[in-house]
């Protein structure tokens, strides 16, 4: 196969502080964001395609946090206007659930700018990937900048409109753009603001140590039965994780390390995220996470029909599984959650999730997606 690949790059100077933000998504993470930054003295435009969400931020007076950060932000702009919160913004930050990004894509093509930051808060597996290759299909011709994170930056919730509660911000978060050669101007960007953005080698790495994609999906499967009967009434980690469960942890673990090895990307361990996250040292994964004195509290699901499932499943799993189809990876487990999760929610996450064909990667070799998201370019594999 050979790649035909168009390396135009249209970048501006880097803008003064401060920045203008458009923030994409106004649920618990949306407000977190929007929130933070005006607090930090920038200005911000809150996207929801709600019109009741957003009213009820205008009725609230605007957003009131609590946590490690306290204040009211009072943001530039609340709209249901997906043009005008982009117009003019420097930096958009998308804070809705990953299952939301392709349409989010659809929405901002016609109103995307050269030089423009797309940032996936966070991207789950192929987020970036799949963001660029709607842009394609739309038959965009601007050159925005589209990056993702590994992990959200803020553990918060929602308290209700207009009041969001940040419990921490995380130390340090990998951020990378596709293609790679552009991550450093987007952590450039975002330095002065948010400093615990790092750069991480390529999307493919931020994609591939998507660890709640294997956390989420498996500890709420087998304990389904329970959240069912009990309406989630245990926590989620200490009593859903037993040493049977955390077998099928590591299993779910393995096959993800492999498909990243088959892309020539070293994938952090489920135990060494525990170490590097928590301090955790332990021999195996279930010594690991009992131990682990930040998940007490955390409570299990009340029902099943939950983004442990309806997020994690189609935009971590699928992705994965699909291109362990490609590379010819064995993902037998990976493959039974999503069968499994696809009965129990009547939903057919194969057809609904992320492949190798939406992400725009069917038919290309490892070296070609290796180029691909480390220069760019619009790529077409031929037969």
């Amino acid at each position: 196969m050979k790649a035909k690949i168009s390396t135009l790059r249209r970048e501006s100077p880097l803008p003064a502080h401060p920045l203008k933000f458009a923030v994409i998504g106004a649920g618990h993470g949306g407000q977190a964001v929007a929130g933070h930054l005006t607090l930090l003295g920038h200005r911000v435009r809150l996207f929801n395609r709600s019109p009741e969400t957003i009213e009820g931020i205008r009725n609230a007076g605007g957003i009131s946090i609590d946590g490690v950060i306290r204040g009211v932000a009072r943001v530039e702009l609340l709209t249901s206007d997906i043009g005008e919160a982009l117009s003019g913004a420097h930096v958009v930050m998308v804070a809705v659930p990953a299952s939301a990004h392709e349409w989010v894509a659809e929405a901002c093509a016609p109103h995307l700018r050269d030089g423009q930051v797309v940032v996936l808060n966070p991207g789950r597996t192929g987020g970036a990937l799949e963001f660029r290759n709607v842009l394609r299909e739309t038959g965009s011709q601007t050159e925005p900048i589209i990056a993702e994170t590994q992990t959200f930056i803020y553990a918060s919730r929602l308290i209700s409109p207009g009041r969001s509660r940040i419990f921490r911000i995380k130390h340090s978060v990998p951020l990378a753009a596709l293609p790679a050669t552009s991550t450093d101007r987007v952590i450039r960007l975002l330095s002065s603001v948010l400093p615990q953005f790092i750069p991480a080698a390529s999307v493919l790495k931020t994609s591939l140590d998507n660890i709640g994609a294997v956390f989420h999906p498996v500890i709420t499967l087998l304990n389904g039965g329970w959240i069912e009967s009990t309406a989630g009434n245990f926590e989620f980690y200490l009593d859903g994780v037993t040493p049977s469960v955390a077998r099928m942890v590591e299993a779910v673990d393995r096959e993800r390390t492999s498909v990243a090895r088959a892309l020539r990307v070293r994938a952090m361990s489920a135990l060494e995220f525990l170490e590097m996250a928590y301090g955790r040292h332990a021999d195996n994964l279930y010594e690991a996470m009992k131990g682990n004195e930040a998940y007490k509290g955390i409570r299990a699901p009340r029902v099943l029909r939950h983004r442990y499932l309806f997020e994690d499943v189609p935009t971590g799993l699928v992705p994965m599984a699909s291109l362990g189809e490609m590379l010819g990876v064995p993902t037998p487990n990976i493959n039974s959650l999503i069968q499994i999760a696809s009965e129990l929610q009547g939903t057919n996450f194969w057809e609904i999730g992320r492949t190798v064909e939406n992400l725009g990667l069917a038919g290309a070799t490892v070296e070609q997606i290796r180029h691909y998201v480390y220069h760019g370019g619009l790529v077409t594999w031929n037969a």
